[in-house]
């Protein structure tokens, strides 16, 4: 199933889509406002996500997509965001190319510990309509398109969408200047839905689509598989729980699959859209921070 989160006249709420219907689960439940809360309550009941949304959708008021995709935010309210590194050998060669140091690019692409880094709190965070950042004090700055792993507790419940926005001068600098790379102001964007497990036949399979507009114009286009992925989604979420008190809910970015060729550079005004076979399209404008 695929859920949203809401914001409508100061209030959260929660929907699901099953069967090309869409319901609003918190009018039949209004403690059930995000998706932690029906995670949440799923837990103490011990019974699957997807199973008490169908029971809850028995008393809940049908609502049209036109409906949640103007009141769409975050589809879950992550405490944090991680990020894999040189996951798909197409980002090993991109960071090779921008690095001081590219050997230990290649190190990392046939190593057994993968790179997992710290990405973005929820104030640094973008909901699907809003414009992602780039920095300022950058020269060369891409969108990086990639499959989300939704967490509770550790536990992998959903799927999204997600965009690891990144300085690539800063970055390529010095390797030690990745944290300033990766993480300022509307760094990332995630979303539109959570698309629970038992909607995805396999996360290793599927279609990913990046276009970038600019003026009306689109000036880059290009499309991906998650198969190309030298690394499991169970991989990777077991390197982030290890030794790490995570927190309830959590989204790990499983790394770049698409990368704009040098020297295209993310400005202000374009329009991003990255799509998810399965999942949904997440949109987002540019600004500068």
């Amino acid at each position: 199933m695929h859920y949203h989160q809401l914001a409508v006249s100061g209030e959260r709420r929660l929907t699901v889509s099953r069967d090309s219907t869409t319901y609003d689960l918190t009018s039949a439940d209004a403690d059930l406002q995000t998706f932690g809360d029906l995670a949440r309550v799923a837990s103490i009941a011990r019974t699957p996500i997807d199973r008490l949304a169908a029971e809850l959708t028995e008393d809940a008021d049908e609502v049209d997509d036109a409906f949640v995709d103007r009141h769409a935010t975050v589809p879950v309210d992550a405490e944090e965001v991680w990020a894999a590194g040189v996951t798909y050998q197409i980002s090993e060669q991109a960071r090779e190319e921008e690095s001081s140091m590219p050997d230990m690019y290649f190190d990392v692409y046939d190593a057994d510990r993968p790179e997992i880094f710290f990405k973005a709190t929820p104030s640094r965070i973008v909901e699907p309509g809003d414009a992602i950042g780039v920095r300022d004090d950058s020269e060369w700055d891409v969108p990086e398109p990639e499959l989300g792993i939704v967490l509770r507790r550790g536990e992998i419940v959903g799927y999204t969408v997600g965009n690891d926005v990144s300085s690539r001068s800063i970055e390529g600098e010095n390797p030690l200047y990745l944290p300033q790379a990766k993480v300022y102001d509307r760094c990332c964007s995630i979303g539109p839905s959570v698309v629970t497990p038992e909607d995805i036949d396999d996360p290793h399979e599927l279609e990913m689509r990046m276009t970038i507009e600019r003026e009306g114009e689109v000036i880059y286009d290009d499309a991906t598989n998650t198969s190309e992925m030298v690394r499991s989604c169970d991989e990777l979420v077991s390197y982030f729980t290890r030794h790490n008190t995570v927190p309830e809910l959590a989204v790990i970015l499983t790394g770049t699959s698409i990368v704009p060729d040098h020297p295209f550079d993310l400005q202000e005004g374009d329009r991003v859209d990255i799509t998810v076979e399965g999942i949904g399209t997440l949109s987002n404008s540019v600004t500068t921070v």
